[in-house]
């Protein structure tokens, strides 16, 4: 009898990890009844999905729902998980107010809550694993609540949020080296930070936060990419001038060559909104017929269409789940019913078009870019049909 990972960890050997199997948790995707997993054969060798301190990794061929388990969720930072109690915790916002304040978490669950589905990605998130994305209901309070709260100045043009996390940094001006200690801090211009959308978030999937998705509070930006959605959020300054912090002017930057009258010119630009995406989680098969399951990711922008294609075949539609179509933020799932598959090596890909005619570009068609993050590529999988 197979033994599928939802039975396993309802069972008791799932308080004690699956290691007492001998199995690692990512080789057990959830299956339906009487499906089996047909192996990615484009997988390094040496995969490792084991979680460390300052990162985990989803599996993709494990998704069983739209929504990520907390210890599932996927995480990277750059200064640590800092520890911060809920009780003494103050959300300080300054500059160009009319009431600087300084409010404890349960100050702000006061205000009038809402919950957004969202599901977003490491900008680096890219092939082979795609595992730094997650989706998940956040819970909070708009963000522009707050800001009203304090009252912003008409002169106001850039919001900086600041994490409780830190460390040292050497900032580097014409040869000359500056030791600081640095918090995290992303910025928004004003448009942006005072939109319906975005909220201080202090739970997720109906519980708390935990300390690797920001507790006690963090900034949720929907349709962005994760560096933006600064977790730990402890303190919001509002300024005229733009803030030029490492981890907006420095790091997360995408170098893009634009054919200009002609020439070259290369363009660079802060990482922000989530560039259109999808990607074949898993194929499985069931009978004679195999299964193409998948994810889309985007800005919100409402999507089109989804297609697939095996080997150099035509495209072909794919099912978008109904479920999470209309979850306008959230991960979108989607399938295809790929019939008469031959035995041996096969290449699944998957696209995904938008609204506005967008089509998920090929890895070709990214040449220009110069910088890893953003890829948003078409991803070909390799199958092995037995």
């Amino acid at each position: 009898m197979q033994t599928t990972r939802r039975e396993i960890l309802k069972g008791t050997m799932a308080a004690a990890g699956l290691g007492v199997l001998g199995i690692p948790d990512w080789m057990l995707p959830a299956l339906a009844q009487g499906e089996t997993l047909v192996p990615f054969t484009d997988l390094p060798p040496n995969i490792n999905l084991t979680p460390a301190p300052d990162r985990r990794i989803i599996d993709i061929r494990t998704i069983d729902g739209p929504f990520t388990s907390k210890d599932q969720f996927f995480t990277t930072q750059h200064y640590g998980h800092p520890e911060i109690d809920p009780a003494a915790f103050r959300l300080k916002i300054t500059g160009l107010v009319d009431r600087p304040v300084s409010l404890s978490l349960a100050e702000l669950q006061k205000m009038k809550s809402t919950d957004v589905i969202f599901g977003f990605e490491c900008s680096g998130n890219r092939r082979p694993l795609q595992g730094l994305t997650s989706n998940g209901r956040w819970t909070g309070v708009p963000l522009r609540a707050v800001l009203d709260h304090a009252g912003v100045k008409a002169q106001a043009r850039e919001f900086v949020f600041f994490g409780a996390d830190h460390g040292p940094e050497d900032v580097e001006f014409r040869g000359q080296i500056t030791k600081v200690e640095q918090h995290f801090g992303r910025s928004l211009a004003r448009d942006k930070a005072l939109a319906p959308e975005l909220i201080l978030a202090w739970a997720m999937n109906g519980e708390p936060l935990t300390r690797h998705q920001g507790s006690p509070l963090r900034l949720i930006i929907p349709g962005w990419y994760g560096v933006a959605n600064v977790k730990w959020i402890s303190h919001i300054h509002v300024q005229e001038d733009e803030y030029l912090g490492k981890f907006q002017a420095r790091w997360y930057r995408t170098l893009r060559g634009e054919m200009i009258d002609g020439e070259v010119e290369w363009k660079e630009s802060a990482v922000t909104h989530m560039q259109l995406k999808s990607f074949v989680a898993r194929v499985t098969r069931a009978g004679a017929d195999h299964s193409v399951f998948g994810v889309v990711l985007n800005d919100g922008t409402p999507i089109k269409s989804v297609d697939v294609r095996v080997d150099e075949g035509p495209w072909q539609p794919a099912k978008l789940d109904p479920a999470t179509a209309p979850n306008k933020y959230g991960w979108k799932f989607f399938t295809y019913t790929w019939r008469g598959a031959t035995p041996g090596e096969h290449t699944v890909v998957s696209r995904v078009t938008d609204a506005t005619g967008r089509v998920q570009p090929t890895a070709e068609e990214l040449e220009n870019k110069k910088t890893f993050l953003e890829d948003n590529s078409q991803h070909p999988r390799k199958v092995m049909i037995s």
